[in-house]
């Protein structure tokens, strides 16, 4: 990893994503739950990823534009 990569992984800037587990209920709302974090890459071509915890194998996730709401 390079200097800059381990600087955003260790919290120094903000994420510009958000990390989420999403897992489909038949007849309900999808369920949505915080998984980790996703910086991109000064070129614009990739992320740096930190998952926290563990992620389940099921469902899918999905990356989101990180903003000030909750």
């Amino acid at each position: 990893m390079t200097d800059n990569t381990q600087n955003e992984a260790a919290g120094s800037k903000k994420p510009s994503h958000i990390a989420y587990h999403v897992r489909e209920r038949k007849g309900a709302k999808s369920f949505w739950l915080r998984v980790g974090s996703a910086w991109i890459h000064s070129d614009k071509n990739g992320f740096s990823i930190q998952l926290d915890g563990v992620v389940p194998l099921d469902g899918r996730i999905t990356l989101r534009v990180a903003s000030e709401e909750k």
